[in-house]
């Protein structure tokens, strides 16, 4: 699966785009814009019906259970 991740140029596996650049979130509707678009992709590739569902998903934790991982909240 991972062989297409591959880079050309130096056949080191490549997880992230090269050309991706960080972004300021300074507002709490841009960090929960952020988090929503994280924790809905495995729904919106088919993987699961609802984000609670993704077992290592921080979603647990953000509607009211304990999931697998801790997560600190800043």
């Amino acid at each position: 699966m991972y062989k297409e991740v591959i880079h050309k140029r130096n056949g080191v596996f490549q997880l992230w785009q090269q050309q991706n650049h960080s972004i300021e979130m300074s507002t709490n509707e841009m960090i929960d814009q952020r988090l929503d678009y994280i924790h809905y992709n495995p729904v919106e590739e088919g993987y699961i019906y609802e984000p609670e569902h993704y077992v290592y998903s921080s979603a647990w934790d953000y509607a009211g259970e304990i999931g697998e991982l801790a997560i600190s909240y800043v």
